[in-house]
């Protein structure tokens, strides 16, 4: 059976797997919880605890995790899984790469260091972006590792303002270094944000330092309709004015463009 974990502290859910797991403890536990966490807006800092008496998952358990989870992984901030048994252990950090948010392992005799971690998890995603309406352009600043939280938000400005305009008309991106991504599902959610938006945007402009600048031509070969050109650092604005279209072409230095 799945149980709610009680008593635990605000902004945490968990969940307690005792025995052996059915689609129905899926279903009566954790799709109202989840259910109920949309309806509130709110996202998810999750701990799930697996103790040793735990013995499985029946096959039709084992299919509602997975339903479950691509449903609603979108909603988690992170995740801590506690358990001391080794099949779980193993399980989870091979699963983790490919989450769409941190996840990491505690035994059950750091239950207490499980929740202080997801407390200290930061807050919404980690790279922030704007629309500037006036010009239909989004400006990205990059200071921390990529999330696929971030790629989610930056997906919905971009989708309202294609809906209604047709077309994205630039995408500046701010930065002084690539910082990576947080894990393997961030970078697949990369590349769906990629191939989702690449037809749908005119001009990708860099202000960023030479390093990151030197990766324009390989973004160009994703954005195939779109016109790439860095800038310094400090140039933000000019490269603002570039993908609006309010700058000549011969601002900035140009890097690729595409047919």
């Amino acid at each position: 059976m799945i149980e709610i974990l009680k008593d635990l502290p605000g902004g945490i859910d968990g969940v307690r797997a005792i025995g052996r797991i059915s689609k129905e403890d899926y279903e009566q536990v954790l799709v109202p919880l989840f259910d109920e966490i949309r309806r509130e807006g709110r996202r998810i800092r999750f701990l799930y605890q697996v103790g040793p008496e735990f013995e499985g998952f029946t096959p039709g358990a084992a299919w509602e995790d997975a339903k479950i989870g691509l449903h609603s992984m979108r909603l988690f901030d992170g995740c801590a899984v506690v358990t001391d048994l080794g099949w779980i252990r193993e399980s989870t950090r091979l699963a983790g790469f490919l989450m769409p948010c941190p996840v990491r392992l505690f035994s059950n005799k750091e239950f207490d260091e499980a929740i202080d971690w997801l407390h200290s998890l930061p807050e919404g995603p980690a790279v922030s972006h704007r629309l500037l309406p006036e010009s239909g352009v989004i400006v990205v600043e990059v200071k921390q590792a990529l999330r696929a939280q971030d790629f989610d938000a930056l997906a919905l400005s971009a989708d309202a303002w294609i809906e209604a305009h047709g077309n994205l008309q630039g995408l500046v991106i701010h930065a002084r270094e690539f910082p990576g991504w947080e894990n393997l599902g961030s970078l697949f959610r990369h590349v769906r944000f990629v191939r989702d938006h690449h037809r749908k945007v005119k001009r990708i402009a860099f202000a960023a330092n030479s390093k990151l600048a030197s990766v324009a031509p390989r973004i160009a070969e994703h954005f195939i309709q779109a016109e790439v050109k860095s800038f310094r650092y400090d140039d933000l604005d000019a490269a603002i004015a570039w993908a609006a279209g309010l700058a000549t072409r011969s601002a900035g230095s140009p890097r690729a463009t595409s047919n």
